[in-house]
């Protein structure tokens, strides 16, 4: 295969994928998910075997995970850390196959959940961290994070550091969940939330992210590719 061109390598974002139409597929953290809906396994290996092949010709790698009723897939662009053309080609020729299955997509429960840590000293605990969890912090990206740790499989959540103050008091919480979801998905999340006795902490940073926080004041967060 030849080398991908400058405009192949240019990172998309969220408004990008959303302006391509390309219903099926949302965007989280920075790759493109999928879900859908099978009639039964034998469809789904089907399925699969279609995808393979056109990820072969097209040269590119998408995460795959089969199950009774549901097959997601991810798409991502790892030469370059992020979202390109390249994967919303393969993306469009992946809903193309899936429709002639007869699988149906569904972005009900796509989400993708994040461990954040808050500290002042990133740079003294992140070694541990990825340590303690077999991560690495490098994602196979020219520009890996330095504020993050990563499972190298890519199926545990990701851990990254969100720099607090200097204060020395510890904080009362800091561990928080960021669940990314669809933009679409936001509303009825936080309607859940609260029915469940949770209460809408701050909408300030809406809509790149909502803080919500449990009976007793436990925070997480909703966030969307918007606003960023």
């Amino acid at each position: 295969m030849s080398r991908p061109s400058e405009e192949d390598r240019r990172l998309l974002g969220g408004r990008d994928v959303a302006e391509a139409g390309l219903t099926d597929w949302v965007l989280l953290t920075g790759v493109l998910h999928a879900r859908f809906r099978i009639p039964d396994y034998a469809t789904g290996l089907s399925l699969v075997a279609q995808v393979g092949a056109a990820a072969v010709a097209a040269d590119h790698h998408p995460d795959l995970a089969l199950r009774y009723a549901e097959l997601d897939v991810r798409l991502v662009s790892h030469d370059v850390g992020g979202v390109t053309a390249r994967d919303l080609r393969l993306a469009r020729e992946i809903s193309v196959a899936a429709a002639r299955a007869g699988a149906r997509p569904t972005s009900v429960g796509l989400a993708v959940v994040e461990l954040a840590l808050d500290t002042s000293a990133v740079d003294t605990v992140r070694p541990f961290w990825a340590a303690v969890l077999g991560y690495t912090d490098d994602d196979g990206a020219p520009h890996g994070a330095r504020d993050e740790v990563r499972d190298p499989h890519g199926v545990a959540p990701s851990l990254w550091f969100q720099e607090a103050g200097p204060d020395p008091s510890p904080p009362a919480q800091r561990f928080h969940l960021d669940v990314w979801v669809d933009p679409a998905a936001v509303e009825p999340r936080i309607r859940a939330a609260l029915a469940a006795g949770g209460t809408l902490h701050s909408d300030a940073e809406a809509p790149a992210y909502w803080v919500l926080a449990d009976p007793q004041g436990n925070k997480a967060c909703l966030c969307t590719w918007q606003a960023r």
